[in-house]
């Protein structure tokens, strides 16, 4: 609590300071973020690894069955997805990535990048290096960084409601163990199963608008005890009592 209080406080600090130096629409930096820094405005035609660093952080904000590609080209879907993060937490909805929008996300991340209500042990369960997966070790741990900002980005369309993981990456001895299929996406660490509240199906039916490609929840073999969201090349959504 204290944590987030700092980062309230913070927030509203870099706010007035940018107000006294003249930061407005068109400033491109609020403050310097441990995690990452952005040094200009972002808006459709903008290109870099500035670019792909925006897209991981508002790639939940997408329409129904929309994936936001992580290119560092910002095109009309990054505008868009922007557009709703920005209206989301009630900004100038213009598209443009600018200070405002910068000094949002830097308060919803913490040093390492993750956002504030998530973390890195919660999407892996399995083990302390990230490693025996399908993918790098690398890999699997950006995955799931993508992964939690989808969730991010659902917690706060769900009112801001806690969301409890169960599973997220597993090797592949850890994904045997659990009975797992030999090419879940958990072995790419993009994948989370979700359960308690709220309900399985709303988990389900939300998660449609956040950018997960796939969808299992109650009513497919397996998954009546929770709903699993991931990032899957083949989209596929499947759960029959939830009307999916």
């Amino acid at each position: 609590m204290f944590r987030r209080a700092s980062r309230l406080l913070l927030s509203l600090v870099m706010l007035t300071s940018g107000a006294v130096i003249g930061v407005g629409a068109t400033a491109g930096t609020a403050h310097a973020d441990s995690c990452y820094t952005w040094n200009r405005t972002l808006s459709e035609g903008s290109s870099g690894s500035d670019v792909t660093q925006l897209q991981i952080r508002v790639a939940g904000w997408v329409t129904s069955g929309e994936r936001l590609s992580y290119d560092g080209q910002y095109g009309a879907r990054t505008a868009a997805a922007v557009k709703k993060f920005q209206a989301a937490y009630g900004l100038s909805a213009d598209g443009v990535a600018g200070s405002a929008t910068f000094s949002k996300i830097y308060s919803l991340q913490d040093a390492d990048c993750t956002p504030v209500h998530f973390t890195y042990a919660e999407l892996n369960k399995c083990n302390s290096d990230w490693s025996g997966g399908a993918v790098s070790a690398a890999t699997a741990k950006s995955n799931a960084l993508k992964t939690m900002w989808k969730l991010e980005a659902m917690r706060h369309a769900l009112g801001d409601v806690p969301l409890t993981i169960s599973s997220g990456f597993r090797s592949r001895a850890c994904n045997s163990a659990v009975g797992g299929s030999a090419t879940s996406r958990h072995l790419y660490g993009d994948a989370a199963d979700l359960v308690g509240s709220p309900s399985l199906c709303r988990l389900a039916q939300q998660s449609r608008t956040h950018g997960f490609s796939e969808i299992l929840g109650p009513g497919y073999p397996g998954h009546n005890d929770h709903t699993h969201v991931a990032f899957d090349p083949s989209p596929y959504w499947s759960a029959p009592t939830c009307g999916i």
